[in-house]
This record gives C-alpha cells, sequence and structure tokens, in this order.
C-alpha cells in the first residue's frame, strides 16, 4: 500500500507507469538519470579515495608494511557500494541520494517501492551490464519509451519522476 499522486490510497493501477498515460513521469528522467548517477558515484567513490590516503599514510608511519592493506580496496568498495545503492533504494524514498536531488525514484513495474535485495541486484545487474555493454547501455533507453535501461528490463523496475515534479509537470 502507498500513496499514489492523484490521493488514491491502494494497489497501483495495472497500466500506472504507461508512458502514454502518464507521460509526466518519464519526462526529463534520462538526463537526470545520468546526473543522479554521477552525484552516486561521488557518493560511493569518495570514501573510498579517502580510505586509500589513510592505508597510503598509514604505510609511511609503518615504514612499507601498512600498504599491504591496498588489497582491501577492492572488496570494500564493492560491499560499500552494495550496501549503499541497497539500503537507499531500499528506503522509504526509493531513491539514492542522488535520485532524490535529481526528484526520481525506483519503481517496481506495478508500482511497489524497491525493497534492500532488489536495489542490490538492480546494482550488480547494472555493473555487469556496463561491463558488457558499455557504452551501448544508453542506447537501450533511446528505443523505449519509459527510457528503461537494461538493467531496469532484468529487474522489473521502472525509473519515474518523483510524485511532486510529475505533479508539478502535469500542471504545466
Amino acid at each position: 500500500m502507498f500513496e499514489l499522486p492523484h490521493g488514491n490510497s491502494g494497489e497501483a493501477k495495472p497500466n500506472f507507469y504507461d508512458s502514454d498515460k502518464n507521460p509526466e513521469f518519464f519526462q526529463g528522467v534520462l538526463p537526470r538519470r545520468i546526473v543522479a548517477f554521477c552525484i552516486d558515484s561521488v557518493l560511493i567513490i569518495g570514501p573510498i579515495i579517502l580510505l586509500a590516503l589513510f592505508i597510503f599514510v598509514f604505510g609511511l608511519v609503518t615504514f612499507g608494511l601498512g600498504w599491504l592493506l591496498f588489497w582491501i580496496l577492492s572488496p570494500v568498495f564493492v560491499i560499500w557500494a552494495i550496501l549503499y545503492i541497497g539500503a537507499t533504494l531500499g528506503s522509504q524514498h526509493s531513491a539514492t541520494i542522488g535520485m532524490r536531488m535529481m526528484d526520481l525514484e525506483l519503481r517496481t513495474w506495478y508500482g511497489g517501492k524497491v525493497y534492500f535485495l532488489l536495489g542490490a541486484v538492480h546494482a550488480i545487474f547494472f555493473w555487469i551490464s556496463v561491463s558488457v555493454l558499455t557504452p551501448l547501455i544508453l542506447l537501450v533507453a533511446l528505443v523505449n519509451r519509459q527510457h528503461k535501461l537494461l538493467h531496469d528490463f532484468l529487474t522489473g523496475t521502472v525509473m519515474i519522476n518523483n510524485s511532486v515534479r510529475a505533479a508539478t509537470l502535469k500542471r504545466t
């Protein structure tokens, strides 16, 4: 159960995220999604850079012995990224911090909010698809009306404008 933008409470309508019936949910989503990705990338990579700097300084203090800790950067990066994306997408906002800044939400195809595991799987599918198809991953978004990417299709999710932005776009 969640609150629909039109004030009705209950289950989402089967065609609720139909781009023909509700274009305000998809207007301008793709460019703002790219900006949100950049913001989230900084928030994920920033702490890893700080950890790398700490290990570097620790290595200087320990005459090189601390540099043996550099091997932990890769696993810490993966764990931190999955936790960040899973926790933020699984939150009540159903969006990462970058998505919130860009007034975006990730929803399931039937209108439900994303939960932690689905958010984490969404991120893993994104990394796999980017690794295999870069830069062709954005072409998928250009050939469908909802601007869904490959990992959106695989996880059954859709990126939309949040209800406040969609209501504003509908009025104009």
